[in-house]
């Protein structure tokens, strides 16, 4: 693997005390490299719930700090543990149309979210083939908030962060092949670059000036309220289906 694909930057800060000791408290590095892979992968799917950042282009350290993040920011937190545990990787930078954010932007929010929103996945190297890692966005519990409270049939949907062929069963578990959770919103594509600093050198973030101060300050917080009550249906209903099958027991 070539050292382009394992060194650090200012966004994959991956010498930083906080991911080091996550690295030695998960015991990750004591694991062959695919599984080594998995358990970064479900780490950030479903330990960093989906949600808001500040900003997309935060340094791994920050995103971690948080404790939560979407598309860019699970990316950057993504590619830096896993070049801090040995594993070579990129980015994969495109856009997604903003019908694909409808239901957790609404009316004003909506309105003022550009058409197309910057967008990226992680790329890693099996059996010498890249394979794309964007199912790492959406944590469990808020997909079965969805399927609980706004579409419980499977099939296409789009919107609230998702885009999918199949809400009932889409290709998010790690199995060293593609994973996939808002693919299907993808307009741009604008290729692969070596890290995210490249990528937002050339292309920027999402929120900047007036509207940016917007998103900071107002949006986000709108947004992560609308992301912590779906999340907290798709709890409540595994809870009540837990308790169905302990009566029946």
């Amino acid at each position: 693997m070539e050292d382009r694909y394992l060194r650090a930057t200012p966004l994959l800060d991956i010498g930083h005390p906080s991911l080091k000791a996550l690295l030695r408290e998960r015991s990750w590095m004591e694991l062959p490299e695919r599984e080594r892979i998995g358990a970064i992968y479900d780490f950030v799917r479903d330990e960093m719930p989906f949600g808001y950042n500040a900003s997309d282009d935060l340094p791994a350290s920050a995103v971690l700090a948080d404790g939560y993040g979407q598309c860019n920011t699970k990316t950057t937190l993504l590619m830096a543990l896993l070049r801090a545990g040995g594993i070579g990787c990129r980015f994969h930078g495109a856009t997604l149309d903003k019908s694909l954010q409808h239901g957790v932007m609404i009316g004003l929010l909506y309105r003022l979210a550009p058409n197309s929103i910057i967008h990226s996945w992680a790329e890693v190297c099996v059996d010498g083939r890249w394979v794309g890692l964007e199912g790492v966005i959406l944590d469990d519990a808020y997909l079965d908030g969805i399927r609980t409270s706004i579409c419980g049939d499977g099939g296409p949907f789009l919107g609230y962060g998702v885009g999918t062929d199949d809400l009932a069963n889409p290709p998010i578990q790690w199995a060293g092949t593609d994973t996939r959770i808002q693919a299907t919103g993808v307009n741009e594509d604008f290729g692969v670059f070596d890290d995210p600093d490249t990528f937002y050198r050339a292309h920027g973030v999402n929120a900047r000036g007036i509207k940016g101060w917007l998103y900071r300050h107002v949006m986000r917080k709108a947004m992560n309220k609308r992301v912590r009550r779906i999340r907290a249906a798709g709890e409540c209903g595994a809870a009540s289906s837990a308790a169905a099958a302990h009566r029946a027991l």
